[in-house]
């Protein structure tokens, strides 16, 4: 992550969180909070804590990925020297066989 990088939210996104915050507010913790409160309490969320999950979002997508190539060769594998077996199947992609 790049230093002092914000993550934002779009505007409706925003209206959609502070109001969720303010529901939870006064239902979980029996407190109005103003949309500016609310919206102070997103900010803080946002640098505070913000930064943990996208790592952890990246970090994910790269085990992701990771195990993604590492099976390139047994999702797509195409057996050697089949010309002559032409007649007796068919040919194409498939799973390397396990050794």
């Amino acid at each position: 992550m790049l230093a002092g990088m914000n993550l934002n939210v779009a505007k409706e996104q925003k209206v959609e969180i502070v109001e969720s915050l303010r529901r939870f507010a006064a239902e979980e913790l029996e407190a109005e909070w103003s949309e500016v409160r609310a919206g102070f309490v997103l900010e803080y969320f946002l640098k505070e804590i913000g930064p943990l999950l996208y790592n952890q979002g990246v970090e994910d997508a790269q085990k992701f990925l990771r195990r993604a190539v590492e099976d390139v060769p047994g999702t797509c594998f195409e057996e050697p020297m089949r010309y002559w077996e032409k007649e007796s199947g068919s040919r194409g992609v498939r799973r390397k066989p396990e050794k």
